[in-house]
This record gives structure tokens, C-alpha cells and sequence, in this order.
């Protein structure tokens, strides 16, 4: 998979199609990543006693409601965003080898820097 934890992304298809957000975790089994702020998802919780709480007064709560997630997204439907070049772009892998050890280090398709520093 080509795209990191940490990396900036654009969203190609579904409802935050042309959005910007920063890659929270990459899933390589399942193929999707979940980007922060992007395909937010509606999950009622209900409130629960904490565990463990101090023993002192009453039960502490966690609150309950309506809360915003984010779920994962297909990594199809994600691109790259460049940090030098700003544009999203498709990644490619130079093979590097320095002190014997062999280093795959990505780099951007349309300005030929490297995406990994």
C-alpha cells in the first residue's frame, strides 16, 4: 500500500469527493484508511458508569449522545497530496541502496521529488 499513516490525501469518489484530510490509520489487510474529519459516520452511545472511578461520592458517567465518527475509506478512492507540488498525485518507489541495505522511498509522479524524508 503506498499511502502512510500521516499522509495528506484527496478523496476522489462518494460525499467528500475533492476534500483534503490527514491519513488517522492505514488498514493494508482490508485496504482502507481512515482520514480525519472525512466520512463521518452518526453513532449513538449510551452513557456508562466509568470503572475503577474514585470511591469517593457518587458513580462517575461517561456521556451519552449522538456522536460523529469517522469511518474507513477504500484506498482506490483516495490520492496523494504531494507536500512539495501541493497536487494529488500518483506515487511511484525508486529503489535506493545505501550502506548495502536496500530502501523503497516513494516518490511523486508529476514532480519527481521524493515524498519520504
Amino acid at each position: 500500500m503506498k499511502i502512510k499513516k500521516g499522509d495528506t490525501v484527496q478523496v476522489l469518489a462518494g460525499k467528500d469527493r475533492g476534500k483534503q484530510g490527514r491519513v488517522i490509520d492505514a488498514l493494508p489487510r482490508d485496504g482502507r484508511v481512515i482520514v480525519e474529519n472525512l466520512n463521518l459516520v452518526k453513532r449513538h452511545r449510551k452513557p456508562t458508569p466509568i470503572r475503577d472511578s474514585s470511591r469517593m461520592g457518587g458513580m462517575q458517567m461517561t456521556p451519552g449522545g449522538i456522536f460523529d465518527k469517522p469511518s474507513p475509506i477504500d484506498i482506490s478512492n483516495v490520492m496523494l497530496v504531494c507536500p512539495t507540488c501541493k497536487q494529488a498525485t500518483r506515487v511511484g518507489i525508486h529503489v535506493k541502496e545505501i550502506k548495502g541495505e536496500t530502501l523503497r522511498v516513494r516518490y511523486c509522479k508529476r514532480c519527481n521529488e521524493e515524498v519520504d524524508r
